[in-house]
């Protein structure tokens, strides 16, 4: 579906469904992203704070939120910004934070979205926290529109929180500490989610102990491109098997 602007979506929130009909897909992704969005707003105000206490105008926040939307790897562009880093600095360090995402599309039902623009944005606003959400146990029900607007809420809050902590930088006082826990706070809270769903397979946080374990025995000196080498084919491993298994009942 093609995705709407803001002002659409927030048409599509009624403040009262009638009777025997079902919550529209906009509203029932609004539910959805509202605990995971809230976790977004201090670590979005946090970030624009950081943005133009780093000298940087304002709009920097809003324009890396929207265009860029890489959550950590946003943090460090600041630093390579304000560094004036050559642009194969700034690819290869975005390559290796956010390689995660190309394991995401292994179980990330973008199949669900029609369209070419509603798959591309949906690529787009694969975050972290998406992926927890749409590829849950209770999630398997989901529509493609209520995914789409699902990453658009989170998206919408990440943007949101960022410009609004771009704009009051200036009267969050320097020594405040603390709010960045929030993000950390809210992957354990996820995955501690996704861990309750899993049956039977093979929990991710143990296949990449082992992988590191294994690399660390066997390949010393390179352990680290080892280890990631070992996890892929692991990841990619539980994939088929779990693909060819049949469906429960």
């Amino acid at each position: 579906m093609p995705i709407r602007s803001a002002a659409a979506a927030a048409s599509l929130l009624p403040a009262a469904d009638p009777v025997g009909r079902p919550p529209s897909d906009a509203r029932t992704a609004f539910r959805d992203s509202l605990s995971v969005g809230m976790g977004f707003v201090p670590l979005g105000l946090a970030f624009g704070a950081l943005v133009v206490q780093s000298g940087l105008d304002w709009w920097w926040a809003s324009l890396s939120a929207a265009v860029a939307f890489g959550g950590s790897f946003e943090f460090l562009l600041i630093g390579l910004v304000v560094a004036v880093a050559p642009l194969t600095s700034v690819a290869v360090a975005a390559f290796l934070v956010n390689v995660r995402h190309v394991f995401y599309a292994l179980s990330f039902p973008l199949h669900r979205v029609a369209g070419r623009l509603g798959k591309a944005y949906g690529t787009f606003a694969l975050c972290d926290e998406a992926y927890a959400l749409a590829s849950a146990e209770q999630a398997r029900s989901w529509t493609g529109p209520r995914i789409l607007w699902t990453q658009f809420f989170l998206h919408a809050y990440w943007a949101g929180s960022a410009t609004a902590g771009a704009l009051l930088g200036s009267l969050i006082p320097e020594g405040v500490t603390g709010l960045d826990f929030a993000l950390t706070a809210l992957f354990t809270v996820l995955a501690l989610d996704a861990l309750r769903d899993l049956r039977g397979d093979l929990p991710t946080p143990l296949l990449a102990l082992l992988s590191a374990l294994a690399a660390r025995v066997v390949f010393p000196g390179q352990m680290l491109l080892v280890a990631f080498a070992l996890f892929t084919a692991g990841l990619l491993a539980r994939h088929s098997m779990t693909a060819r298994r049949p469906s429960r009942a």
